[in-house]
C-alpha cells in the first residue's frame, strides 16, 4: 500500500503515547484514554476499507488518532480566530475552546471541544472531556454571542463530561443542566456540528441548535458501547453489538430527525484528508448560517422550540 509507512507512524505514534500515559498518570481519564488509544489500533485496519461500514466501524473512525479536531476545523474554516478564556467563576477548562472568528466574511462565535493531539496536549486538554467550568465558560461565551447578535458554531467532539469528584463538587450535572436551558433561549442562529463524538450529557451541553450537522463517520449516543455493554452484559466483550441497538450513527440519527444533515466525508474518512473535510462541510455551513440569518429572532427561537419538544417520541401501549 502507498501509505504502509504512514500507517506504520501512527501506530508506532499510539504504542509511545500508551507508554507515556502508562507512566504519567494512573487518573481514571487516563486509564480510559489507554483503553480508546488501544482501539485506535484496531481501528487503522478498517479506516482505509472500502466495504460497508457497521455502527462499530463508525465509532473506531470516530475516534481514529488522525481525526481532525475542532482547532483543526477552525484553522481551515475560520480567519482572524481569537480566543477566550475562563468563567469567571473557578479557571479555565482547556477541554472547551470559545473565542471570536470570521466564517465566510462573517462575524461569528466558535465553541468546541478540544480533545488534544499527543500526550502532553491530551493532558492539557483531558482528553477532550469537560469540567463545570468548561460548560460555564461555553455558557458565558455564547451568551456573549447573543448580547452582540452574533451566530454562533457549536463543534462536537467529545466522548463525554468528565466524572471526577472534583467535577461532580463544582456541580457538574447542574452546570450541564443550566447550558440546556439557557442556550435553548439564546435569540441567535446556532449551527451544531458533531464531526467526532458526542458523547451524552457532554456533548449535549454544548450541542443546541437550530441545524445540527453530522459528519458520516461521527457517532452520537447517549452513553458508550463500551459502558453500554459493561451495563447490559457485565463486560465489555458485546461493545460492537451494543453500538449496533444504539443507534449512534449519521444515518440512524438522521431518520430520528436528531440530525438535520449528513455531511459526506473524504473517501477513507475525516482523517485521510483534513483540508478536504473542511471543504466538504464549508458549504453545509454556510448555507445552515445564511438561511438561519434571514430568520428574525422570535421566529428563530419558535422554530428552535418546535424542534426540541419533537425530539421526544410517546408510544403507547395497548
Amino acid at each position: 500500500m502507498a501509505d504502509s509507512h504512514g500507517q506504520s507512524a501512527v501506530v508506532a505514534e499510539l504504542e509511545r503515547q500508551i507508554a507515556e500515559l502508562e507512566k504519567s498518570s494512573e487518573s481514571e481519564a487516563a486509564l480510559e484514554e489507554i483503553d480508546r488509544l488501544r482501539e485506535q489500533l484496531e481501528a487503522l485496519q478498517h479506516a482505509g476499507s472500502d466495504a460497508p461500514k457497521d455502527a462499530w466501524d463508525r465509532v473506531l473512525l470516530a475516534r481514529h488518532p488522525q481525526r481532525p479536531h475542532t482547532l483543526d476545523y477552525i484553522q481551515l474554516l475560520c480567519t482572524g480566530f481569537s480566543e477566550l478564556h475562563g468563567d469567571r467563576r473557578f479557571a479555565d477548562d482547556a477541554a472547551i475552546v470559545c473565542g471570536f472568528a470570521r466564517f465566510e466574511g462573517r462575524a461569528v462565535i466558535v465553541v468546541g471541544h478540544q480533545k488534544g493531539r499527543d500526550t502532553k496536549q491530551k493532558l492539557l486538554r483531558n482528553f477532550g472531556m469537560p469540567k463545570p467550568e468548561g460548560y460555564r465558560k461555553a455558557l458565558r461565551v455564547m451568551q456573549m454571542a447573543a448580547k452582540f447578535g452574533l451566530p454562533v458554531i457549536s463543534l462536537i467532539d467529545t466522548p463525554g463530561a468528565y466524572p471526577g469528584i472534583g467535577a461532580e463538587e463544582r456541580g457538574q450535572a447542574e452546570a450541564i443542566a443550566y447550558n440546556l436551558k439557557e442556550i435553548s433561549k439564546l435569540a441567535v442562529p446556532i449551527v451544531v456540528v458533531v464531526h467526532g463524538e458526542g458523547g451524552s450529557g457532554g456533548a449535549l451541553g454544548i450541542a443546541i441548535g437550530d441545524r445540527v450537522l453530522m459528519l458520516e463517520n461521527a457517532v452520537y449516543s447517549v452513553i458508550s458501547p463500551e459502558s453500554c455493554s459493561s451495563i447490559l452484559w457485565r463486560d465489555w466483550d458485546h461493545k460492537q453489538e451494543a453500538a449496533r441497538i444504539l443507534k449512534l450513527t449519521a444515518e440512524d440519527l438522521r431518520g430520528f430527525a436528531v440530525v438535520d444533515q449528513i455531511v459526506p466525508e473524504p473517501p477513507g474518512g475525516a482523517h485521510a484528508d483534513h483540508a478536504q473535510a473542511a471543504a466538504l462541510l464549508r458549504p453545509y455551513l454556510e448555507s445552515s448560517l445564511r438561511e438561519l440569518s434571514a430568520l428574525p429572532p422570535t421566529e428563530l427561537l419558535r422554530r428552535r422550540h418546535e424542534q426540541l419538544r419533537k425530539l421526544a417520541t410517546f408510544v403507547h401501549e395497548s
